[in-house]
């Protein structure tokens, strides 16, 4: 797993790519392992800074147990619904999938000004990165890990 900067480095267009889907919406889906190892889906946000992908939540949220008992996550990106009239005007989604370290360093904490006490701080590392979309008549899917570089599917 690397970190999003490394990642960067090896899938520069892709990585322009997610990181505009990302940002184009606030809120974003992330999956969890509950307990007992079923998934969870809960809303969550994030943030580029310092060449690393974050995940921050409120103190005790089941997202953040979930992810301190074991740290195997994806994320999905929102999108709009694609005009049916021109599909390839959808920008498509974004997902990735990794792991998410809790940093507890207060310096850190403190430089992202999360409200209230005992928030969490995940920073993500990145294992797999997804890029759908539609070009002409067919779907189009960039996937990406690490020392492999990317690969492009088409579907009909």
């Amino acid at each position: 797993m690397v970190s999003w900067t490394e990642f960067e480095r090896e899938a520069p267009d892709l990585a322009r790519q997610v990181l505009a889907l990302m940002g184009s919406h606030k809120h974003k889906v992330l999956a969890t392992l509950r307990k007992d190892g079923s998934p969870r889906v809960s809303g969550t946000e994030t943030d580029f800074r310092d060449g690393e992908l974050w995940l921050g939540s409120m103190p005790g949220s089941l997202k953040a147990l979930d992810l301190r008992r074991d740290p195997r996550m994806a994320l999905h990106t929102s999108s709009p619904d694609a005009d049916e009239a021109n599909p390839s005007s959808w920008p498509g989604d974004a997902k990735l999938a990794g792991r998410a370290v809790e940093v507890t360093d207060p310096a850190v904490l403190a430089r992202f000004e999360m409200p209230g006490e005992g928030p969490h701080l995940f920073r993500v590392e990145v294992e797999e990165v997804v890029w759908t979309r539609v070009e002409g008549d067919l779907m189009v899917i960039d996937t990406w890990h690490p020392g492999r570089g990317t690969r492009r599917i088409k579907r009909q």
